[in-house]
């Protein structure tokens, strides 16, 4: 090995080891005439050097350096460094790489940097400490998802990256076939089936760190291709599955963190729309739903009268912090997540008790009044928002709202984990036939209780689903899959998808239950996610080594890219000409 150490793992029980070193300048300075001192940077962290004044080493050289390691003198230690009590002395250096200034500085600083700067020379940014560490926590979990799954009898098992076209999710990245001009493979969304034909073919119980690719639009927790832990197992109800899933999680936040948390809680898709207003909520701070419709179920309000639910929520203290036109402005916003309008109430001391002060007050009876300040145990200070309308729009906007208030950055503490389950089996329906829309896909297990009015009442059908939130970001989602063809026939009949269309879609994948399939039930989470909110960051770019922006042009390597029309001929392609404005 060209080193004996790693930088930062020195300390003062090798003083008098003579030593070798290397890595990157990471700052030079003079001391004195024939002195300088090298700070040397590897990804283990800084280790001071005292180099000849005349080895001409810049920032961001790779050099190799050895020397005795050695205790500084009183007065130098920097205890903001591990390696602080000690340094390099006697030292020769050997010059291995010559380097440009960098085009940013190499440390916390560049956190100011434009993104697109830090992505163009990504190669650069990776020598950061928060980067190198951001990495480490990734393969810390990969490492820790690994061990948990075989540790609990799973086997990991690759699927294809290359695979039909399916309609349902996503949209999909397309693959054109040389071989079969005018063909394509799909990228998949997911390994989701390929995993049930593993369960059909005996494995029993399959995982896999697998890469998914999405063509969607980019934000601070979506890229274009990521990571997830999928899994699948034979056999087992949702309490099984959840269980396997709870333990790898568990096991890489601990891995990371040192601390393991505490048993997931669990609620259902209806109590967390009816408290907090999202079905991905996060529970490190209150400002529950309050339900309000009994509140005014005679009133006069027109704008309550008709409505078919009222719901609410307290920001407590912050009726000071909210002057009108910032209230016009958070109106606004509720209009803009679908509410009709939204009420606001100021409660203030009035005669001895407590009243509000609000545009709609003179609107409110005096039983009303006294009602809210008892349903949300108000006190003078408090912020009251309301919204009437359907009962969906009134919790998605209040939930939207709660999150504006009060949610503090996705990073921050503490880590609150939430299992989410019994979600709709379907949702809504299709403008165009008026058929119900899946609510996760349609070889999703409808709720056994409710299976008797599948056909009658469908929109009331639980599913046997469940999502895994952590601090309101959802990190993946699962269900129990239909192995009965019969039933995924009714369910197939209630989408209005035929026999005939069913075996044209995904024949492929149904062909082999009537080979008999065992009940089986899967989940897949975001490995991205949870390493971002692990490693204290807001964003999953800060955790993935090469990441699109939200663009999806990346600065780095100018994909996506122009191809040669010898290439499109070759597949038998015809590029368009973009859209007029």
């Amino acid at each position: 090995m060209m080193r004996t150490h790693l930088c930062g793992e020195l300390s003062q029980s090798d003083i008098g080891e003579k030593v070798t070193v290397a890595g990157w300048v990471n700052r030079r300075r003079e001391h004195g005439e024939h002195l300088a001192f090298v700070d040397l940077r590897d990804h283990s962290g800084i280790l001071q050097c005292v180099v000849d004044n005349q080895v001409d080493v810049r920032s961001e050289y790779v050099v190799k350096i050895t020397g005795q390691v050695t205790q500084r003198p009183e007065g130098t230690i920097n205890d903001s460094l591990a390696t602080g009590q000690i340094e390099i002395t006697d030292a020769t250096v050997e010059i291995l790489s010559i380097a440009e200034p960098p085009p940013f500085p190499l440390d916390d600083r560049a956190d100011d940097v434009d993104e697109m700067v830090r992505l163009r020379y990504r190669y650069l940014d990776l020598r950061r400490s928060r980067m190198q560490r951001n990495l480490r926590v990734r393969s810390t979990i990969n490492a820790s998802i690994r061990n948990s799954m075989v540790s609990q009898g799973f086997v990991e098992v690759d699927t294809p990256l290359l695979m039909p076209t399916t309609p349902e999710g996503a949209r999909e990245f397309i693959v054109p076939s040389r071989q079969r001009p005018g063909s394509f493979y799909a990228l998949p969304q997911s390994p989701q089936l390929y995993k049930q034909l593993l369960m059909v073919g005996g494995v029993d119980r399959y995982f896999q760190i697998a890469r998914c690719l999405r063509d969607e639009d980019l934000r601070a927790d979506r890229q274009y291709e990521f990571m997830q832990l999928d899994m699948e197992m034979s056999f087992v109800e949702v309490d099984d599955v959840l269980a396997a899933v709870e333990a790898s999680v568990l096991d890489a936040a601990e891995a990371v963190t040192g601390v393991r948390p505490d048993p997931i809680e669990r609620i259902t898709w209806l109590d967390a729309m009816n408290r907090f207003g999202s079905d991905k909520p996060d529970l490190r701070f209150g400002m529950e739903l309050a339900e309000l419709t009994d509140v005014f179920s005679t009133t006069e309000f027109k704008a309550f009268s008709t409505a078919g639910s009222i719901k609410g929520i307290k920001a407590d203290q912050a009726a000071g912090d909210w002057g009108r036109n910032k209230l016009d402005g958070l109106t606004d916003t509720a209009k803009s997540f679908g509410a009709k309008g939204m009420v606001w109430l100021k409660v203030v001391d009035v005669d001895g008790g407590l009243g509000f002060d609000s545009p709609v007050a003179k609107f409110l009876s005096e039983v009303e009044t006294a009602a809210l300040i008892e349903r949300f145990g108000a006190t003078a200070g408090d912020l009251l928002l309301l919204i009437a309308d359907e009962w969906h729009t009134t919790c998605e906007v209040l939930g939207e709202l709660r999150n504006r208030l009060g949610r503090p950055p996705v990073s921050e503490g503490p880590y609150k984990y939430l299992w989410v389950v019994d979600f709709p089996l379907f949702v809504g329906a299709d403008e165009a036939t008026g058929t119900p829309k899946p609510g996760h896909h349609p070889f999703c297990h409808p709720h056994p209780e409710d299976l008797d009015h599948l056909e009658s009442d469908p929109m009331n059908v639980r599913a046997w689903a469940y999502d895994l939130v952590l601090n309101g970001w959802e990190l993946g989602s699962g269900s129990i899959r239909i192995h009965d063809p019969k039933l995924q026939q009714r369910v197939f009949s209630l989408l209005g998808i035929d026999e005939a269309e069913a075996q044209k879609r995904f024949g492929f994948f149904l062909n082999p239950f009537a080979y008999g399939a065992p009940p089986h039930g899967g989940f897949a989470y975001g490995l991205e996610r949870l390493g971002a909110i692990l490693a204290g960051e807001d964003n999953i770019r800060e955790v993935i080594a090469f990441p699109k922006p939200q663009s999806g042009l990346d600065p780095m390597t100018n994909a996506p890219t122009e191809v040669e029309p010898s290439q499109l001929e070759e597949l038998g392609i015809r590029v368009l000409p973009p859209p007029a404005d």
